[in-house]
């Protein structure tokens, strides 16, 4: 399930950049449009379907769906030539796909928990064949020379249908809200996940969530592009990197493999507060070293930051999912993760997506329409240092218990 899950995003969250600069020769600020598609998904449709298999339906049906449903969009990606229409069709492709990396979550503890399993444990070695599904995914398309084609929406959609029928398959996951006798009017709509955000704690959680994931989609947008612009400098345009940029790319999801099965050690041991400071440092070098590496004598610097990479997500956003897992009730369990993905892919996106396309166009833009990529990467740079100088002194959070299987939440009193 998290292979082909993630292999779907792979196939063309990348490489859509060069499709789009290339192949379209549309412009940034379109361009940030377009991938705030993804939030504007994510802002309603997580929590919507998170409501939904809490209550009326089991959460592996409604995935299956969802992604039958995204592989029809996908496969009309292609044939659209204006980027008005490319926005609408991209928007309700991100409609089905947003809410399924929620939902896959559900899926996922919702097995683990009825074998009896710790999910902090047990959780990050399933996870890690999303991200070498993400791998694959990259490596197909570039290796197929598909960067700049419109068969890198052909390949998604094939892999989306796939799953859609797989998922009927998976282990039931029954709503397990749907006896709640809660008389309130929040409660009887499966609303009772929203309020975790009357919780001061969980509350300065979820912002500094949706404000990392505008730094994922910094990455996720411009990371492909900027080396492909590498192409038009003679002495770069012959480097391996220039070439087979999406591999280079693709040693970030290689970090995340391993970072992903360090997390129950630094979650135990550090507690959420540290594990995702550690994450806002991550991504300040992160932006720096692709701000000062070139795919030559700094070809050194872009892979450590490829590296660097996998601590900065797998830090805020596998370990946030197990965080909000573990201060759930069961019966909110799809909510709760669908809140959380409404703030990092939702409002993230959103702030990421339109505030990085209109800066761009505005200050890093020259009028032969080339970028100033160490302007742009040291801005990120700068916007990632705020948070990890700010978050520390306003959220607080413990260590786990000795023995205890769960991530606590509050300081002691």
């Amino acid at each position: 399930m998290n292979f082909l899950q993630y292999f779907i995003w792979g196939a063309w969250l990348i490489t859509i950049g060069v499709y789009w600069f290339q192949h379209k020769h549309w412009s940034s600020t379109d361009f940030g449009a377009i991938f705030s598609t993804m939030g504007i998904a994510s802002v309603f449709m997580p929590a919507l379907t998170g409501i939904i298999v809490d209550r009326f339906v089991p959460a592996q049906k409604m995935y299956g769906f969802m992604h039958l449903l995204g592989g029809c969009t996908l496969l009309m990606i292609p044939s659209i030539d204006n980027p008005v229409i490319f926005f609408w069709a991209l928007l309700v492709n991100m409609i089905f796909y947003m809410p399924t990396i929620s939902l896959s979550i559900t899926v996922a503890y919702n097995a683990l928990k009825k074998e009896k399993l710790d999910v902090v444990k047990d959780y990050p070695p399933i996870r890690i064949w999303g991200t070498i599904g993400f791998i694959a995914a990259l490596w197909v398309v570039s290796l197929t020379h598909n960067e700049a084609s419109a068969n890198q929406f052909y390949i998604a959609s094939g892999t989306s249908f796939l799953l859609g029928i797989y998922a009927f398959t998976l282990p039931d996951c029954p709503p397990l809200g749907k006896h709640t006798k809660g008389k309130s009017f929040v409660e009887a709509l499966g609303l009772n996940a929203f309020k975790l955000f009357k919780d001061k704690n969980l509350a300065i959680f979820f912002l500094f969530a949706m404000l990392l994931g505008a730094a994922l989609q910094l990455t996720n947008a411009y990371g492909d592009t900027y080396i492909h612009d590498f192409a038009g400098v003679t002495a770069f345009k012959d480097t391996i990197a220039v070439k087979y940029p999406a591999i280079i790319m693709s040693i970030s999801q290689i970090s995340e493999t391993l970072f992903i099965l360090a997390i129950p050690f630094f979650l135990k041991r550090f507690g959420i507060k540290y594990v995702m400071l550690i994450s806002m440092v991550a991504w300040v070098l992160r932006f720096g070293l692709l701000g000062l590496g070139n795919p030559d004598d700094g070809l050194w610097m872009i892979i450590l930051s490829c590296i660097i990479y996998g601590m900065a997500f797998d830090f805020f956003n596998i370990s946030g999912s197990l965080f909000i897992e573990t201060q759930t009730d069961p019966g909110i369990r799809g909510s709760a993760q669908g809140l959380f993905m409404m703030m990092v892919n939702g409002f993230g996106a959103l702030l990421g997506s339109y505030g990085s396309g209109l800066l761009i166009d505005k200050f890093f833009t020259h009028p032969d329409g080339s970028k100033e990529w160490f302007g742009i990467w040291m801005t990120f740079a700068a916007y990632a240092l705020i948070l990890a100088l700010v978050f520390p002194f306003i959220f607080k959070g413990t260590k786990l218990k000795p023995n205890s299987e769960e991530v606590l939440l509050k300081a002691p009193h």
